[in-house]
This record gives structure tokens, sequence and C-alpha cells, in this order.
């Protein structure tokens, strides 16, 4: 079964193509939206975060505080590292359950969604085909600004931290341009849908 990485920064829209993928029939396993799961209240990861970080870090409804520990992650790397110790492995358990389910499904192929995937060396050696959703970094500020109700310096942090442009580009099999229409994208994700089904048949061969 074909692979397939589904990535890019923050706002350019891999949500977007990975939705209409799976309505295509692709199997998706979305890490962004496993994470989520995992810090949600009751979630696996809340314990060890509360141990680690303390109370303070736990909003009123027992999920992760996303704005405060984002605040600190950034001030200091070894806090990233911690968290990242916690959450990791539960995030990589639960995409491994749900690929199996996906697989024995009878999904044709599987996309991974995973916004770090260029700066993890975790999926190295894993993905087939690595797909990258691009558009220019002031429509992903722009984006941000207007879905998360965050301020600009918040969201140029948040760029800083991840891989540039450049880099993901120079790594991509394909390239999804997200800056026009949905009727446009809507007709490259079919035509992307319609290339990965044809190496996946050309792998079988």
């Amino acid at each position: 079964m074909l692979l397939v990485g589904l990535t890019g920064g923050i706002g350019s829209g891999k949500t977007a193509v990975s939705d209409r993928l799976g309505k295509f029939g692709a199997g998706i396993i979305d890490t962004d939206l496993i994470a989520h799961q995992v810090t949600a209240p009751g979630g696996a990861a809340i314990p060890a975060i509360l141990e680690k970080f303390g109370p303070e870090f736990i909003d009123s409804s027992g999920a992760l505080n996303r704005s405060k520990m984002r605040t600190l992650v950034f001030a200091n790397p070894e806090s990233r590292q911690a968290l990242e110790h916690i959450t990791h492995p539960l995030i990589r358990l639960e995409t491994i359950r749900q690929a199996n389910n996906l697989a024995q499904a009878g999904a044709p192929y599987l996309v991974f969604v995973a916004p770090l995937l260029i700066e993890s060396n975790s999926w190295k050696g894993i993905v087939d085909y690595l797909v990258v959703v691009d558009c220019p970094e002031e429509t992903q500020i722009e984006r941000v600004m207007r879905r998360s109700n965050l301020p600009r310096e918040e969201v140029k942090k948040i760029l800083q931290a991840q891989a540039s442009r450049e880099e993901r580009l120079s790594q991509a099999d394909v390239v999804i341009e997200n800056q026009g229409s949905l009727a446009t994208l809507e007709v490259e994700v079919e035509e992307l849908h319609q290339k990965i089904l044809q190496i996946q048949k050309n792998k079988l061969s």
C-alpha cells in the first residue's frame, strides 16, 4: 500500500486537501487531530502534562492550555522537548492504530497529514510519496490570524519554528498550490488522487 505524506506550513490548507482526498476514498490519518485528542479533556497525555508542568498548564475544561504552553515552548527548548517526550509516543501509537484500521477497511492508499513532517526524522523512510501544500507566507499569516484569532507576531513565531517554504518545496514529490479558489483546489486534488492511484498501480505491477 502506498504511504503518502501530506505537509505544509500552518495555514497552508493541509486539511482542505486531506478532506478532499478522503472524499475520494483515501485513508486519512491526521496527526495534528490526534495531538489534539491526546491533549483534550481526559486525553492520554493530560496526567503526564499535569505532573510535569503543573495545573496552570491545564485549562478549566481539563484540556491542555495551548496558549500558555505555546508561550512556554517557544521561549524554552527544554520544555518543548519535555512536552514532545510525553505526546509523541502517544501520537505514534494512535497513528499506527488508525493506519492499520484503514488498511484493513480497504483504503486504496494512506495519507499521513503531519505539519512537521519535514522537521521530524521519524517520517524518513516511511512515506513513499511527499505532497506539500503551498501558498505565500502572507496568505498563511492572514488565514491563521482569521482562523485562530492570533496576533500577527505570534503567527510569525510559529512560522519561524517550522521548516522554511524552500525546505518543504525542495523535498516535495508534488506541490499543491492553494492560493486560488476552492474550485481550483478541487481540480488539483482530483488530479493528485488519480496520480497516486497510478503510482500505486505501477508499484503493484
